[in-house]
């Protein structure tokens, strides 16, 4: 049963004094930085940040015992666990100042946010400043760890771990509770270091909680939980490593409950004396560099002894100071690069329609493509809502997989969108190559705070160190009834979100060509899959059924297809149609009213968009059309056009054309209601002929 450590006094002699010292050595290096950055605020707040003076011990205790096979996850106050892991004050004050040889972000993220890939030392991803969504990662950090063990395919007779450290207010935070029901769930090796200084910027625990995070995990049956003063070095090693030692033989979740004092402000920009008042002397006298020395004492360390040390941790923060401050700015030329981490699809290569193929629906074309890659890269996985072996998918889009793979790489997922989606960011992190699926568009949001937190961002903000490899399925799209919350379409609003990109296939060769790169892809993809061209079911639309691509076949992201030309030197005007998705069938059939007249662009990619294959069409045909199935007012097809306007001007002879939904807030579940909202081949064929007699 779960239970906290016995209230038994830890002593200094159950730890090597080499490791007392030198954890005394940091608690005065982490006390003078803290100091340093106050004493210099006109260079040190230029940019927030925070320190880790109350929560030295706990931190310091971890930081000592990780080792360079684990994975770690910090929140913005870890700055003494980064010095007891062997980082350089000179380093953590690169960032601090944002200096190009941060050796983090290179400048582009706050202090006390690492991402470290350096030999010997835990792997430290990307994790965002949005409190408590490291959890989500750090258990798809620990999942991918049991899942490559369990395929036999870590290296190494070492048993990783992962560190995931979090504030007690940060564990209110729904994700959290997302990542320990995954972690009991999936028994993994997990450690949750959850440090609680009893405030949360101004609020107090009790205004914030009811229970504290060792209380509530209690509800997570099979989570390990203990107690420890995080505040007494000697408790807190101790502690630390009975709760490493358990998650790395048991290969199970536990949560280590640390209470420290909060003796630094919130962070620079929110100060203590601001609205701390007598809580500060209270938290003075648990100061653990106060208590280390007590301790040091007492054990026969001489007073010189440790004024020595003092000395040399000032002196050591004194140079690394100047050093830092002396320090290059980051190369502003660079400040656009990794974005993006480059592919290796390129190019379009195998064959689109093989001698004797057959012809396939766009969902069995989806299905195909994923046995595909299962069978050929092991380290890969795909899971979700109803995934597994039971239904094999609400569109039967994975029918049989989990059958041929194993429950290991085919899974349900609890009804966690948040989780599916963050947890690839860890995935990705230890070398898995997650597929995953959220059922619905509709049902995309409770996952946007991942996808845009920690998943868009890391690429950029770690220099290129971590991008997250995700392929995220997404069905899309409205047709039959399929009512307000299973119709919806969603690109505009991923659109808009950096460092991810969104694919949208409208046939099954495209489908399989695009999903084989997007999978190769290093980066997250969002793939938005018109579940009304699964089956070609709906009048217009069998020609999303194509031949079968074989197994080599793959489409480069970015690159659009002509899917209908037409002849520019007719003596009649001409147009082209571009679109994507359900939009190339309504323009198909409405281009029939128009022989000859109508080029029709199928973009496949959103982003990166295709823009050369545009504008090339564009200058052609001197009249453009862009066609959607989201409601059109402030809508990507609405910016296309704006984009269209600006930079094709000059070879326009009309007003760029656009064709929408009506802007309403969803999808009528009635289908006559749905088809007065959403476009259809007759309206288009209404505003083309518009278009072409302007």
């Amino acid at each position: 049963m779960p239970q906290a450590i016995a209230d038994k006094k830890r002593s200094v002699t159950d730890i090597e004094m080499e490791i007392l010292l030198r954890a005394y050595e940091r608690m005065c290096t982490a006390r003078r930085m803290a100091e340093t950055y106050d004493e210099n605020r006109e260079v040190c707040s230029k940019y927030v940040h925070s320190t880790s003076r109350g929560h030295e011990a706990i931190q310091l205790a971890a930081g000592f015992q990780l080792t360079g096979d684990d994975y770690a996850s910090l929140y913005y106050r870890d700055e003494s666990m980064l010095l007891g892991m062997g980082l350089e004050p000179y380093e953590l004050m690169l960032q601090l100042m944002a200096k190009r040889d941060d050796p983090f972000s290179g400048g582009r993220s706050y202090y006390g946010h690492p991402s470290l890939k350096r030999p010997g030392f835990p792997v430290i991803p990307h994790q965002s400043s949005a409190t408590g969504m490291q959890a989500i990662p750090s258990t798809g950090m620990a999942q991918g760890i049991a899942y490559l063990e369990s395929q036999k395919l870590l290296k190494g007779k070492k048993k990783p771990i992962v560190l995931c450290s979090l504030g007690d207010g940060s564990v209110t935070e729904g994700e959290v509770a997302e990542a320990f029901q995954m972690a009991v769930l999936k028994k993994l090796p997990i450690l949750f270091l959850v440090q609680d200084n009893g405030w949360g910027i101004s609020a107090t625990g009790n205004e914030m909680r009811t229970n504290d995070a060792y209380e509530y995990a209690a509800g997570f049956k099979g989570l390990e939980r203990r107690r420890v003063d995080g505040s007494d070095f000697a408790e807190s090693y101790l502690s630390v490593k009975e709760a490493i030692a358990f998650v790395r033989e048991k290969r199970a979740p536990l949560l280590l409950h640390a209470t420290c004092p909060l003796l630094g402000h919130h962070t620079s920009g929110v100060r203590k004396e601001w609205y701390r008042g007598d809580d500060l002397a209270e938290h003075e006298k648990k100061d653990p560099l106060k208590k280390l020395r007590k301790y040091l004492r007492q054990a026969g360390v001489d007073e010189p002894t440790l004024t020595a040390i003092e000395a040399k941790a000032a002196a050591k923060v004194k140079a690394d100071y100047e050093k830092a401050l002396a320090s290059p700015d980051p190369d502003l030329d660079d400040f656009n690069s990794h974005e993006f981490a480059p592919t290796s699809v390129t190019e379009e290569r195998g064959q689109r329609v093989p001698e004797g193929g057959e012809k396939v629906v766009m969902v069995d074309a989806a299905l195909h493509a994923v046995e595909e890659i299962l069978k050929t890269y092991p380290e890969s996985l795909f899971y979700g809502q109803d995934v597994g072996r039971r239904l094999g998918g609400v569109f039967r889009e994975a029918a049989t997989l989990a059958q041929k793979y194993g429950d290991e790489r085919v899974f349900n997922t609890p009804i966690q969108e948040a989780y599916i989606i963050g947890s690839t960011a860890g995935m990705s992190a230890v070398g898995c190559k997650p597929i995953v699926e959220i059922q619905f568009a509709d049902y995309i949001w409770p996952g946007l705070n991942q996808l845009v937190e920690e998943l868009s961002k890391s690429c950029y903000l770690t220099k290129g160190k971590f991008p997250v490899q995700s392929l995220i399925r997404v069905p899309i799209g409205a047709y039959g009834g399929g009512g307000p919350y299973h119709s919806g379409s969603v690109e505009s609003t991923l659109l808009t979100i950096r460092g991810i990109k969104i694919v949208y296939p409208s046939n099954a060769a495209d489908m399989k060509g695009l999903l084989k790169a997007a999978f190769l892809d290093p980066n997250p993809v969002v793939m938005l899959e018109h579940k009304g061209l699964y089956w070609s079911k709906v009048p217009g639309t069998l020609e999303a059924k194509t031949i079968e691509p074989d197994a080599d076949y793959i489409v480069p992201l970015g690159k659009a297809r002509i899917v209908e030309e037409a002849d520019a030197s007719a003596d009649e005007s001409t147009a082209v149609i571009i679109t994507y998705g359900m939009g190339v069938y309504w323009a198909k059939e409405a281009s029939k009213n128009f022989e000859g007249r109508v080029e029709i662009i199928d973009l496949r990619t959103l982003n990166p968009i295709d823009w050369d294959a545009v504008v090339e069409s564009v200058k052609k045909h001197n009249r453009a059309f862009v066609l959607t199935e989201e409601p059109l007012l402030n809508s990507f097809a609405e910016s296309l056009a704006g984009r269209i306007s600006k930079e094709c001007f000059q070879h326009l002879d009309a007003p760029v054309w656009t064709l929408g939904a009506a802007n309403l807030p969803a999808v009528p579940l009635n289908v006559d209601l749905e088809r007065m909202m959403l476009p259809n081949a007759e309206k288009v064929a209404v505003e083309l002929e518009n278009l072409l007699r302007y």
